[in-house]
């Protein structure tokens, strides 16, 4: 398994930006995720492995955008325009071969989870 660490996380006023860090051990196919208190966990982007095609939820299309530095094994998800709605936790996912995950079940390795607040 691929070892994840999320950084970035925390509370902000609607309208406001984060940018969210995961670090891995190695370079995958990377997709973010998010859960919400009572709800399922819910696809938001992904990555593939070289980097060249991003897949995003409908309803962040425009504000987030994931990318990497691979020279740092790092992935990130800016969110910006960020909206009370958005508050969950986010998940880092890492997922092996080739190809974009859009599902929890296409990913082997999960990070810890970082929480994202935003305040109305």
């Amino acid at each position: 398994q691929v070892q994840l660490v999320e950084s970035g996380g925390g509370l902000v006023q609607a309208g406001g930006s984060l940018r969210l860090s995961c670090a891995a051990s190695g370079r995958y196919a990377m997709g973010w995720f998010r859960q919400a208190p009572g709800k399922e966990r819910e696809f938001v982007a992904a990555l593939s492995w070289g980097g060249g095609s991003t897949y995003y939820a409908e309803f962040v299309k425009g504000r987030f955008t994931i990318s990497r530095d691979n020279a740092k094994n790092t992935v990130y998800l800016q969110m910006n325009s960020l909206k009370p709605e958005d508050t969950a936790v986010y998940y880092c996912a890492a997922k092996s071969g080739f190809g974009l995950g859009l599902t929890p079940t296409d990913y082997n390795s999960w990070g810890q989870g970082t929480q994202v607040t935003v305040s109305s």
